[in-house]
């Protein structure tokens, strides 16, 4: 492969550690900085602090010989030419993304500059950051031409981060200088050239060494719209599928038959099409809430992003009365409860429309058992156990006795469950779909009760649909 270059990442949350492992998987030699000491031991022993696909994998593979991890900061900048800064950037109580963490960190760099360094924005930030990154500098005084500010937005989901990264649709870089689109060059030439998929041992994706990943440089402005855009745009394609899955259910139409009809058109696409329980993480709230702030600030009067959200949160709403109607009173009633992360193939937690709908019932009186194959650690920090929310060492066992389960995350185990031994477990055969993982015909003929979303409630002859009461 190119001759590697050195790379300090700053931040080992999910964005900073897959950017620093796969760094070192295409050749580079990182150096990943945290101030959590305890994480970085964690790190240094191979732990993996959060649940990702072939993480552990490239860890052990790259620990100390590609990838080390260290709380000192100057060291690792003094020895690196690129800079990437993947810190946190919450949303603040404006909407606007907070910027603290990112200014501590280019303060810190600022002392430890002694030669030209590439200080590469990973973080998702709004528009103009690179410039005030650049004042921050100018302020503490560097040289201005001892650095140049990129922006490289991530395009990762959780769950796939690390093939995603690896194999990605394209690599963004945001340059202002030619410069320091030249050491980005170098940087990500292993994917770009083809050479990576060339490699033995290299992860298998949808890029090939006959059609390596694609680069696009641009202004730094651009590219940090470019992120805050997608994220926003991907938002809406949530969003309006589940707004049409209202109108859907209200006629008796299904949204599944729908979203495929609309995902055949190529100016459409088949993705992000997926009626539910909408969106949570940490990236589409956050981002849309930042993109309509920066638009805002400039004077553009944005309102379909507040639209993107209303309907995003609405649908929990939605969800929550699909239980209510099903089950007339929630005071007592045991549910069970199947997914607590916001999606699949992750452990993260935050903004989770599952855990929301669960908060929920408990306030309305019910009693939750819940299960998930890996996010339960987590949200016991949020939901301790109690008389009120229990946890289930499989989803049978958190079904057991149940009057109704509750499919909250699209876990591919979920889609796959042995519907005999589930009907056995439950005190009542009634399953309520916010992921749509089953096909109605199916349920019906294993005995459920089907409610899901944008499609007609099946009702099996035993249960009957209860007077009075609309989905």
């Amino acid at each position: 492969m190119s001759k590697p270059v050195s790379i300090c990442v700053i931040g080992s949350g999910y964005v900073g550690l897959v950017a620093a492992v796969c760094f070192a998987e295409i050749g580079h030699h990182v150096i990943c900085v945290d101030n959590d000491e305890a994480k970085v031991k964690t790190l240094r022993e191979g732990g993996v602090p959060i649940y990702e696909d072939c993480l552990p994998e490239l860890l052990a593979k790259h620990l100390d010989r590609g990838v080390e991890f260290t709380s000192d900061l100057a060291s690792a900048v003094e020895r690196s030419e690129a800079i990437f800064i993947a810190v946190g950037t919450p949303q603040g109580e404006t909407g606007a993304a907070d910027l603290s963490y990112v200014e501590a960190v280019v303060s810190e760099i600022a002392r430890h500059i002694s030669s030209y360094k590439v200080i590469v924005e990973k973080s998702t930030v709004p528009v103009y950051t690179n410039e005030w990154i650049s004042r921050v500098l100018h302020r503490h005084g560097v040289d201005t031409q001892s650095f140049d500010v990129v922006s490289n937005p991530e395009f990762l989901r959780e769950g796939t981060a690390v093939i995603d990264f690896l194999h990605p649709d394209r690599i963004v870089v945001g340059a202002n200088s030619e410069r320091a689109a030249e050491v980005l060059r170098r940087i990500y030439a292993p994917l770009t050239t083809g050479v990576y998929y060339e490699q033995p041992r290299s992860l298998a994706g949808s890029c090939t060494a006959a059609q390596p990943a694609r680069l696009l440089v641009t202004s730094a402005q651009s590219a940090e719209i470019i992120k805050h855009a997608s994220n926003a745009f991907l938002a809406l394609k949530i969003s309006f599928i589940n707004a049409v899955a209202n109108l859907a259910e209200s006629v008796d139409a299904d949204i599944e038959d729908i979203a495929e009809g609309m995902g055949l058109d190529t100016r459409i696409g088949p993705k992000f099409l997926r009626a539910g329980l909408g969106y949570g993480g940490s990236c589409f709230p956050k981002d849309v809430a930042a993109f309509h702030w920066v638009a805002h600030q400039q004077g553009v009067n944005f309102k379909l992003l507040q639209e993107i959200r209303k309907i995003n949160e609405t649908q929990r709403d939605i969800f929550y009365n699909k239980v209510l109607a099903a089950l007339w009173t929630l005071r007592g009633k045991r549910l069970a409860a199947l997914g607590l992360a916001f999606k699949g193939d992750t452990d993260d937690i935050r903004d989770s429309p599952g855990i929301e709908v669960i908060k929920k019932l408990i306030e309305a009186g019910a009693m939750v058992t819940a299960y998930d194959p890996a996010a339960m650690e987590r949200t016991k920090a949020v939901l301790p156990p109690s008389d009120k929310m229990r946890y289930a060492g499989d989803a049978y066992e958190a079904a057991k006795d149940a009057d109704a389960v509750l499919i909250l995350t699209d876990w591919k185990q979920f889609g796959k469950l042995d519907l005999v031994r589930l009907n056995q477990a439950v005190r009542f055969p009634i399953v309520i779909d916010g992921r749509n993982l089953y096909k109605p015909q199916t349920m019906h003929e294993h005995g459920f009760t089907y409610v899901s979303v944008g499609r007609p409630a099946s009702y099996h002859a035993q249960q009957g649909k209860p007077r009075g009461m609309a989905l």
